[in-house]
């Protein structure tokens, strides 16, 4: 029988290969990691305090790692990719704690949120701020490419933030929505890290391309599979309690699926929780069994598998560097995780 290379790497990856990417690249992270603490100080006392409470409390800094690790692959050789690293970690730091805000959350990363500690004044307030931060850092680049591209995932990740507002708690949301959410709210900002490393390492137009649809589809494979570990994850996760969206009426793309196939009463239900008419202690347990019933859990990590299959082929072509098959190894491990 002829093997996918999807089956092959899967073989062959690294139990957890964002530890061996992180190890890889420790004196590159630890320059980009120095530097975010330097530009998140201010005079104010309360903005390195609330953004540290955040950023301190660790995270995979996946996004940051993403651009090193597509610098170093072409063989980059300067600095530029410290303040573009921090620069994609600001903008990903300020939409958590919008986020948080506008989930009404509680915990993030396992800690109480910073909305949770501080205030929903502040927590937006310090949001903006790391927001201007990171446009500096662009600016301080001096490309126009580089600030193209980081400036407009920024507009699109806000246009995703509203529209999965206006998708929530919706049963007659679409697929086609909930995927225009997730490339814009997580995807757009994988797909301006990767490429930003290829543009500031002069590569052809064809390979900026070629990284920007990897971390595209590294993006929405790794926002699917997490929206099936909201509900299938056997234990507690890292920062995040397996039914969360659920209770905070999430259309994602396992509901999505199973609402397409309700019968009258299991619609009602649907109706009921995720609209916000009031939720039972019993509710979630009901919602996975039906999740279970229409197998939307593993169909739906069968379309994660598909964007993975593309990123894959995305980075056929590219330089043969190690790097290359770390980044293959990644992109499985975000559909095959079990946290």
């Amino acid at each position: 029988m002829k093997t996918s290379p999807h089956s092959k790497a899967q073989s062959a990856a690294p139990e957890n290969p964002l530890d061996r990417l992180v190890a890889l690249l420790k004196p590159d992270l630890l320059a980009v990691n120095a530097l975010i603490l330097q530009r998140m100080q201010s005079e104010i006392p309360l903005i390195p305090e609330l953004a540290g409470h955040l950023i301190a409390a660790g995270g995979k800094r996946i996004r940051p790692l993403l651009t090193l690790a597509s610098a170093a692959l072409f063989g980059y050789q300067g600095t530029r990719q410290h303040k573009l690293s921090a620069c994609v970690e600001f903008i990903h730091t300020a939409t958590l704690l919008h986020d948080d805000v506008v989930d009404a959350s509680d915990q993030r990363r396992g800690r109480s949120s910073a909305n949770a500690l501080f205030g929903n004044e502040a927590a937006v307030l310090v949001g903006d701020f790391l927001f201007s931060r990171s446009f500096q850092l662009m600016v301080e680049d001096g490309s126009l490419d580089v600030l193209r591209i980081l400036s407009n995932a920024s507009a699109v990740i806000a246009e995703g933030e509203v529209l999965q507002l206006s998708t929530a708690n919706n049963l007659e949301t679409t697929e086609a929505q909930y995927l225009q959410v997730i490339r814009s709210k997580t995807a757009e900002l994988f797909a301006a890290a990767c490429e930003v490393g290829a543009i500031i390492a002069g590569r052809p137009a064809a390979e900026c391309q070629a990284m920007r649809d990897y971390g595209m589809n590294l993006g929405i494979a790794f926002q699917i599979s997490d929206d099936v570990l909201d509900y299938a994850a056997s234990e507690k996760r890292l920062g995040k309690s397996v039914g969360d969206d659920f209770k905070e009426g999430k259309m994602t793309l396992p509901v999505i699926r199973a609402i397409a196939k309700a019968n009258a009463a299991e619609r009602n239900f649907w109706n009921r929780c995720m609209t916000g008419s009031g939720q039972k202690d019993t509710d979630f347990s009901e919602a996975l069994a039906l999740l279970r019933k229409y197998n939307t859990l593993e169909a739906s990590l069968t379309e994660a598998r598909r964007y993975a299959e593309l990123g894959i082929k995305a980075l056929t072509g590219l330089p043969n560097h190690p790097l290359r098959q770390h980044l293959q190894d990644l992109i499985i491990f975000a559909v095959e995780r079990d946290y």
